[in-house]
């Protein structure tokens, strides 16, 4: 059965099945997400840390914990979740992506349920999830909005959304598009459009809009001479990340 696609984007996972191959290559065309990962799990483990009350020291702080990563690709989301002892569901509209997911999940000794299909598709199911991560996806859907909403629904009473995107003014289309695809060449040309681009204030008013309460945001910031990534409290003028919890 062909899954639903209400606000999957053809355009943009055909972009992404393009790229398939290249997940798990740390100088290839998903070198920025590499270099970002580490920040982007910093962010992640201790907002879920908080929230249901783990301690990320001990061997499996995650277990029990269900977990949905919405547009997983290769799964480097996916992988450390489960590491750390969460269930997880990676999903993708980009069906090319899921077999390079399984397989490196497979070398690496992991238990994913990795599946081509949509939030949609799987809200339609019934299925509801303690936690949704939602990183890097809702600036490459059709309808931002209702894309959210129907990720409300995947969340049980008292669940946890992460979502991170980039934010839409000169300096993020200098930095994500200018930076990144033209002069870097980190990612292939089109892979962003800065109209999609979305402001905190903005993302902070759907995910109100679409029944959440958003808690927490903060920035990535990338230093060039340090050649890092670091979490802000301030400066969330390019890339950016959001915590958001549905009413118990």
């Amino acid at each position: 059965m062909q899954p639903t696609m209400n606000t999957v984007d053809p355009a943009e996972v055909a972009k992404f099945q393009a790229m398939a191959a290249e997940w798990w290559d740390p100088n290839g065309k998903f070198k920025p997400l590499h270099m970002l990962n580490p920040c982007r799990l910093d962010y992640i483990t201790r907002q879920i840390a908080e929230e249901f009350d783990r301690d990320l020291t001990s061997e499996k702080p995650f277990e029990g914990i269900n977990i949905l990563d919405i547009g997983c690709g290769g799964g480097l989301l996916s992988e450390p979740m489960a590491r750390l002892g969460a269930t997880v569901v990676g999903a993708d509209a980009a069906e090319r992506n899921i077999p390079v997911a399984r397989v490196h999940a497979e070398q690496s000794g992991l238990e994913i349920d990795y599946r081509h299909t949509t939030a949609e598709a799987i809200a339609e199911a019934g299925e509801t999830f303690d936690v949704v991560l939602n990183m890097e996806v809702v600036e490459h859907v059709a309808d931002p909005q209702e894309f959210l909403t129907v990720c409300q629904q995947l969340l049980r009473p008292g669940g946890l959304m992460v979502c991170s995107t980039l934010n839409r003014n000169a300096k993020s289309f200098m930095m994500g598009i200018i930076g990144a695809e033209w002069v870097m060449r980190w990612l292939p040309k089109g892979t962003h459009e800065w109209n999609k681009f979305i402001t905190p204030d903005e993302l902070f008013s759907m995910l109100e809009t679409a029944g959440l309460n958003p808690v927490d945001r903060k920035g990535f910031v990338f230093n060039p001479l340090g050649w890092s990534w670091s979490i802000s409290d301030r400066d969330l003028s390019v890339n950016y990340v959001t915590a958001s919890l549905k009413a118990a």
